[in-house]
């Protein structure tokens, strides 16, 4: 999963522990009365904190101009994956302490962040404390009815948060992706690699429809499921390589049809790994028998680049895109990850027609712990660390609050020109406010003239300084 082309360098993590934070943040739901400007800073002087406006437009300025008549891409939201390792984590701290910080990343308050889009693994993945299916069999036994079909471990941590999460808010979408099938179903008999054994394609899509019934049965409706995680990765534990022909077959004559049979509404979301290999979904999504089927393709960015991803949308423009992982390295370098993950994920997914944009691992503790053996990421860094009920947030979650906070759920991402060395992306929200998302990937200060039709503002920006300004 974490195998990466991309230079990461690493530093200490950012510590502000403790779950009292953003105090006098403006709640994301509703309109805001005036203009905001919320400003981090790479050296953590500032920390998503409101900052005052320059007020001094000038034609020596820089000229930022926002056309809310030209629309792309409505965007499902912003968040994490909640894996097993953060559902226990979070699962093990006090009940006070729980619903806080549950409240600070998933409410819309103002003390919030807003995070509005989950995803989850189907099964195990990486960052589970254990290697585990729903139909876990002895040694040479199949069962071909799913009799022994059972949600099992995920009952323990991840189902009770996720019903914490949807008390709070009950619209949040929920993504969920395998990371391995039961191994009876597989070549090699292990949860680390392997292909899907041909003659099981109908019983997994089944499997699949199950789980999604066996979730619904308990509170938890899941939105869209990837059809497997990382399929060009079987290096993990657990892993499945499934090459693009074969999830073709597997989407248009088994699991597509077992949707459909079922009834059910779950989207199809095909892919799920780097940009770097934009021709496998588009060569699945050529063949029209499949794609009736398919919602659109996922992608994660340790290899290739951010820009790839609108080859999938120039060849299939009524598909969506979805931008589902990435990870921070322990022990986390706060400037190189703001400044990497703003530019390319924030900025750089959605004006690529990303409908959503998704940090790894929502939480760890200070080991990065657990994972399971054999290839689970050992230094993947929870946008949060938990070590008993204390909480530091690390650079993941800065960088997904800047847009999640004030980005909705059906915002519409809208026109906006580049000047030079100001990447940004802008949209209108529900609620009637124009946000826009700017860095200062430049060496010097920028004095900025912000205008969406008669909204107008002036910002001044330092060097390396990521803002939202909400007008």
């Amino acid at each position: 999963m974490h195998t990466r082309t991309i230079t990461k360098s690493f530093g200490l993590a950012v510590a502000l522990t403790g779950i009292a934070l953003l105090s006098g943040c403006s709640s994301a739901s509703k309109k805001t009365t005036g203009a905001q400007l919320w400003v981090t800073m790479p050296d953590k002087t500032l920390l998503l904190q409101e900052q005052p406006f320059s007020n001094n437009p000038s034609t020596a300025n820089v000229k930022l101009n926002i056309d809310t008549a030209k629309t792309y891409q409505i965007m499902d939201g912003f968040g994490f994956t909640l894996t097993g390792g953060s559902a226990l984590h979070i699962s093990k701290m006090s009940a006070p302490a729980r619903a806080k910080l549950l409240q600070e990343i998933f409410g819309t308050g103002m003390n919030d962040i807003g995070s509005s889009y989950i995803r989850i693994s189907v099964g195990a993945s990486d960052l589970d404390e254990k290697v585990f299916s729903y139909n876990d069999l002895a040694e040479g036994e199949t069962d071909l009815n799913l009799t022994k079909f059972d949600l099992g471990y995920d009952k323990k941590y991840l189902i009770p948060v996720l019903k914490q999460v949807l008390a709070i808010n009950p619209d949040i979408k929920i993504l969920g992706s395998p990371w391995s099938p039961p191994v009876w179903m597989k070549t090699n008999g292990d949860s680390r690699g392997g292909s899907l054994k041909p003659e099981y394609y109908g019983v997994y899509a089944n499997y699949l429809v199950k789980y999604i019934q066996e979730m619904k049965k308990n509170g938890i409706t899941i939105d869209a499921l990837t059809v497997q995680n990382e399929p060009l990765h079987p290096g993990n534990t657990p892993s499945l390589l499934m090459l693009a022909a074969d999830q073709k077959i597997f989407v248009r004559d088994h699991l597509g049809p077992a949707f459909q049979k079922n009834g059910i509404k779950t989207k199809i979301i095909i892919y799920d790994h780097n940009a770097d290999k934009p021709e496998y979904p588009i060569s699945i999504l050529d063949d029209p028998e499949a794609a009736k089927y398919i919602d659109g393709s996922a992608f994660h960015l340790y290899g290739g680049t951010i820009d790839a991803i609108s080859k999938v949308h120039e060849a299939h423009p009524t598909k969506n895109l979805y931008f589902t992982e990435q990870w921070v390295g322990a022990p986390g370098n706060f400037k190189k990850e703001l400044d990497w993950h703003i530019e390319n994920l924030i900025i750089g997914a959605p004006r690529n027609w990303c409908k959503t944009v998704l940090e790894w691992n929502l939480a760890a503790d200070e080991n990065q712990d657990p994972h399971t053996d054999r290839g689970g990421c050992d230094r993947c860094l929870g946008a949060v660390t938990i070590t008993g009920d204390n909480v530091t947030r690390e650079p993941a979650y800065y960088i997904i609050a800047h847009a999640s906070k004030f980005v909705r759920p059906g915002s519409v991402r809208v026109e906006s020109n580049l000047p030079e060395g100001l990447p940004n992306v802008a949209y209108t929200t529900p609620n009637g406010n124009v946000v826009a998302i700017i860095q200062n990937t430049s060496k010097e200060e920028k004095t900025v003239d912000v205008a969406a039709g008669s909204k107008t503002k002036t910002i001044t920006l330092k060097a390396g300084a990521v803002a939202t300004l909400v007008l």
